[in-house]
């Protein structure tokens, strides 16, 4: 996609901060009717820019009481394991965001479970044990201070 205009970037701060806002809402608040609202919408669907509409679940009333960083070191680097190993997490539900990250840890999880037990369960049957796994560093949240979907569109 091209450049973003004004118009854009105001459509994408309205629907990342509210993605069921109707389209003739959207359109008021970004000062455009509601046909080419909704083209200009569809093309920031098509292009990529928007990826999708997710409900944000509170995790705690889902059951979820603990939230643990994992940082995984790998015996092997090479592209074909690297690979492996992100295929394998996206196999595990528990595992909601896993980034790849350059120095002494290959992998940083953000994972999810219901507590203390469950999670020590899934650290040693299902995390531990995967493919080239060299070591794993968990650090279980306190508290969040900030989470904030998205990106600064100021």
């Amino acid at each position: 996609m091209g450049t973003l205009d004004a118009i854009d970037r105001k459509l994408l701060a309205e629907l990342q901060a509210e993605g069921r806002v109707t389209n003739v809402d959207l359109a008021s608040r970004v000062g455009l009717t509601a046909p080419p609202c909704l083209r200009r919408v569809r093309a920031l669907e098509e292009e990529g820019v928007i990826r999708g509409y997710h409900a944000d679940l509170d995790p705690s009333k889902l059951g979820y009481a603990i939230t643990v960083f994992a940082m995984v070191s790998l015996r092997s680097q090479a592209e074909e394991d690297l690979r492996a190993f992100e295929v394998h997490m996206r196999d595990l539900p528990e595992v909601r965001e896993c980034h790849m990250l350059n120095g002494e840890i290959d992998f940083i999880l953000k994972i999810v479970s219901h507590d203390l037990q469950s999670f020590q369960e899934f650290l040693t049957s299902k995390l531990t044990p995967a493919p080239n796994v060299a070591s794993v560093k968990t650090s279980l949240t306190i508290r969040t201070a900030k989470n904030e979907p998205g990106v600064p569109l100021g």
